[in-house]
């Protein structure tokens, strides 16, 4: 488990770390007694803050991202806010980067340039967590699984979430973190399918669609 203490300004904040006996990682914005420095971003993922405390800053991202793709803007807060704890210099010991914690490979197959860019690193985490829901059926649990351990681990098991402890967690913080419920988010979105040139052509849209085939995937 990690823990964040009081890190309020995560891209300029000096930040220090401190390993407890029990292997419990604690970063802070003020030195520890025999703390060392950190020079630039966080190299764990960090924990939980109350959603939208220090996120409010991306709020516009976020809300263009979610609507292009289809995906709940508060399942996109809740996603960063347990990868990064919305810091967008956010380093992981296996290499994911920035608010959405892109790995290298994710980030390539999205085009990402700079991963450390907001717009850039939520465009691609979007893009990718709607594929993951896309493949999943919506469902999102499963998409989350995947988002953590991979697609192929979700597969292995015959669609279910893998018994690994980590994702089971992730998957749960996630689940509950206040702010993340279909009922408190916004507009409805619907998944549109129209035919183009005899080719089935997917779309995303917050108005009620009145041709084509629709379901509603979310809001």
């Amino acid at each position: 488990m990690l823990y964040l203490v009081g890190l309020s300004r995560p891209a300029a904040a000096q930040i220090y770390s401190r390993t407890d006996t029990n292997g419990v990682l604690t970063l802070s914005d003020r030195p520890f007694t025999g703390s060392a420095k950190l020079t630039g971003a966080a190299t764990a993922r960090v924990g939980l803050l109350p959603l939208g405390s220090v996120g409010s800053t991306y709020d516009p991202l976020i809300r263009q991202h979610a609507s292009l793709q289809g995906v709940r803007a508060d399942l996109v807060r809740a996603v960063i806010q347990v990868e990064s704890a919305f810091n967008p210099r956010a380093l992981s010991p296996k290499g994911a980067m920035g608010l959405m914690q892109l790995m290298p490979a994710t980030a390539a197959q999205f085009g990402v340039i700079d991963p450390f860019n907001p717009a850039e690193n939520i465009r691609a985490g979007v893009k990718y967590l709607r594929m993951l829901l896309d493949k999943y059926n919506d469902n999102e649990q499963l998409a989350l699984a995947a988002y953590n351990a991979g697609p192929g681990a979700v597969d292995k098991y015959g669609s279910k979430i893998p018994p690994y402890k980590e994702t089971r967690n992730y998957v749960q913080r996630i689940t509950n973190l206040k702010g993340n419920t279909s009922a408190t988010a916004g507009p409805r979105i619907y998944k549109v399918t129209e035919i183009v040139d005899g080719r089935p052509v997917v779309k995303y849209t917050n108005s009620k669609p009145t041709s084509g085939i629709f379901e509603e995937v979310g809001r």
